[in-house]
């Protein structure tokens, strides 16, 4: 029987189509893990995930075989052996790959056989699946490699350790969204308790556009303990000393994130990445008083810290001096810069250009729509002048019902509320005023005014305007939206829950026709299971209704 394996898995955040860094990513983590045999990497570690149509082009596929080569050729000097994630072309395709290196070459290759295709995952499209994967041998040990979904299912664990697999090591570019730890461990538990064998779950962090990753790799003796748990959210390595026949020895375990904290970190995460990654200096974003803003800019320096923070209050006349307190004292709070432009004057110039146009008609939404796209205006051109992204405001909730101004609130490169309904966006704002995320790097307390929490929600369009005016309260609203967006319940199914059937029919035709609104939205975070874009895809023009 072999010896035992000291095995670091490596939780990396690799950055997409950015081959040399992440390459010298890897080599720094072997760097630091020369006491290991074996450095495991997540999925695609080499590329990024999900590589989507970029992986279709020559150019990626061959800088990819470069610095697989090169990274080969580092285990020359009888250090650690590598685990990579990376493209692999045979002649039935390209493949999603992983590749086992050391001794200076690449000395096995697993492909990916099992291709997700469906929520947000569109590998099919892409990639071509591989054969039922052999164990890879290493220094006497056979290696089974599920890679990600492959483990979701039994046929390729099954077959793993029918052909001599000696424990699973399952590399993972697994997206974040609420619920899915418990779904992982339960899927890697039953793998488990399926083959007899030992697993190791190594995932990647960080943010890539509207998905984030959460981390949380893991270690499964064979009788199901928990031998390791990597903390979620970071860049982390966890060591383990793996023996043939009888499994890890105990390693570090760091407890999840729950609740409220998950979901701000995941929030966190997505901007932190998105901003860093495209090389804004930081953002700017309208704070108008209210909780959706207030909740935004609060991420915003938790994420990027508060000197890359601009806060811009831009008051009508029809802004509460309630509102110009409020909005103040929130940028006190996160110490950020603030500034206050009104729009009135441009309000007054535009309502005087189309008055000869809107002669004998009535105001109505359409004089409060130019003022939101105002607002936009002036903060674009702000955002074109330093260079800034502006951060765009609004919520799930009414990005769902098109109580939203396109070309003006919904204006902007990045949301962190996309997926976050408005009863969650007020249990958010409550958790960060007690208490400041572990990765933080806003201030200690709390960053808004409890008044702000408190007060009915208004985009302050007219006189007395509050959101409920327009929509029922959002502990009425939020539940009927979510059965018809995450459930995809019918009105009546829905009204069976004791909702009223007139106003479930209501909701649903708004969310119908509002959906050329969100094809025109920013991209955003994913929270839950079904978020707007590329989890849900539905037709802009579209005649069904269940009412």
């Amino acid at each position: 029987m072999a010896g035992a394996l000291t095995i670091v898995a490596a939780q990396l955040n690799p950055a997409m189509g950015d081959l040399r860094r992440n390459a010298d990513a890897i080599l720094e983590v072997r760097s630091r893990a020369r006491e290991a045999d074996l450095v495991v990497t997540p999925e695609l570690s080499l590329i990024g995930y999900p590589p989507e149509d970029l992986v279709l082009k020559p150019a990626l596929e061959e800088a990819a075989r470069a610095e697989l080569n090169r990274l080969a050729a580092a285990t020359a000097d009888g250090g650690p052996a590598l685990l990579v994630g990376t493209t692999h072309r045979t002649p039935n395709g390209l493949h999603n790959g992983y590749a086992l290196l050391e001794a200076g070459r690449i000395s096995g290759m697993t492909l990916k056989h099992d291709l997700p295709n469906y929520g947000v995952f569109d590998e099919k499209r892409v990639f071509d699946p591989g054969p039922l994967p052999d164990p890879l041998l290493f220094r006497g040990v056979r290696l089974g490699i599920p890679v990600c979904e492959d483990m979701w299912t039994p046929a390729v664990s099954r077959h793993l350790a029918r052909r001599g697999a000696e424990i699973l090591i399952v590399p993972n570019g697994s997206p974040y969204e609420l619920g899915k730890e418990e779904r992982r461990l339960s899927l890697a538990g039953a793998r488990v308790r399926e083959t007899g064998l030992a697993l190791l779950y190594v995932n990647r962090t960080g943010g890539q556009d509207e998905l984030v990753f959460d981390g949380g790799s893991f270690a499964l003796n064979p009788d199901g303990t928990l031998a390791l748990r990597l903390a979620d959210w970071e860049e982390a390595l966890g060591r383990l000393v793996f023996t043939p026949g009888k499994g890890f020895a105990r390693g570090d375990i760091h407890a999840p994130d729950a609740g409220e904290e998950e979901i701000y970190h995941a929030m966190l995460t997505g901007l932190r990445d998105y901003v860093a990654r495209n090389h804004f200096p930081g953002v700017v974003l309208g704070l108008s008083g209210g909780i959706d803003s207030a909740l935004s800019a609060a991420v915003a320096v938790d994420a990027l810290g508060r000197d890359r923070v601009w806060c811009v209050m831009l008051p009508s006349r029809f802004t509460s001096r309630e509102s110009l307190e409020d909005a103040q004292a929130c940028a006190q709070l996160l110490g950020v810069r603030f500034s206050t432009i009104g729009i009135e004057p441009a309000v007054a110039a535009m309502e005087g250009m189309l008055a000869e146009a809107f002669a004998g008609r009535p105001r109505d939404l359409a004089e409060e729509n130019l003022q939101s796209r105002l607002r936009m205006a002036t903060l674009m051109g702000l955002s074109n002048k330093f260079g800034h992204m502006l951060l765009t405001t609004g919520n799930k909730s009414e990005m769902s019902v098109g109580y939203a101004t396109i070309y003006g609130d919904m204006a902007g490169g990045y949301s962190v509320l996309k997926d976050a309904y408005k009863t969650t966006v007020f249990a958010l704002a409550r958790w960060r005023n007690a208490k400041r995320p572990r990765l933080g790097l806003g201030p200690e307390g709390p960053v808004m005014p409890e008044r702000v929490i408190a007060k009915p929600p208004t985009a302050e369009l007219r006189e007395n305007q509050r959101d409920e005016d327009s929509l029922p309260p959002y502990a009425v609203l939020d539940p009927i939206l979510h059965a018809l967006v995450e459930e995809e319940l019918s009105a009546r199914e829905i009204a069976a829950r004791g909702h009223d059937l007139a106003l479930v029919a209501r909701i649903e035709r708004l969310l119908y026709i509002a959906e050329y609104k969100r094809r025109q939205a920013p991209p955003g975070v994913k929270i839950g299971p079904r978020t707007f874009g590329r989890d849900r895809r539905y037709p802009i023009t579209n005649a069904f209704r269940t009412s």
